[in-house]
């Protein structure tokens, strides 16, 4: 354990107290969560990429021409905050968009040759703490966590 200035109050080192084992298993996900993301972000940062466009470029990979509301569902984000990075894209040129073709009010997503150079040195950056994530878990365990992950998130989804 160590104190805080001024308080004298006893705070938990992550894996102590409610910060370890015996901790609400939501805490230790989002716990989880923020360690990887600030990892994520200092790796990025060199790239000069924010983790949510990281996101939105690996999800426009894995599903081209997809439209903004599509990529915001898709990274977990908001309309408004997907609409923000499209633009801070395509003014890079990392993404370009042009009219869905029979809803023109509809806009479709293509990363450009530079967004796609990009993403890939991205990806390489990064897979180094993607690897770390599961270091000591064997692949019989790791399937176990993704299938638990995928069913936690499914049935959360159906409940709001």
């Amino acid at each position: 354990m160590r104190k805080t200035r001024n308080l004298g109050t006893m705070i938990p080192a992550i894996g102590e107290g409610k910060r370890g084992e015996d901790g609400h298993i939501g805490y230790l996900l989002r716990q989880a969560h923020a360690a990887h993301r600030i990892r994520m972000e200092k790796i990025l940062l060199d790239m000069g990429v924010t983790l949510p466009q990281f996101s939105v470029l690996t999800m426009l990979a894995a599903y081209p021409n997809a439209s903004g509301a599509e990529l915001a569902r898709l990274s977990l984000l908001t309309p408004q905050t997907m609409s923000v990075i499209i633009n801070n894209l395509e003014r890079a040129e990392i993404v370009s968009r042009s009219p869905h073709a029979e809803h023109g009010r509809i806009q479709i997503i293509q990363m450009t040759p530079t967004g796609r150079r990009l993403l890939k040195r991205c990806k390489t950056a990064v897979s180094t703490a993607e690897q770390e994530l599961l270091a000591d878990v064997c692949v019989e365990d790791e399937t176990v966590i993704r299938q638990w992950l995928v069913a936690v998130a499914k049935r959360l989804e159906n409940m709001t």
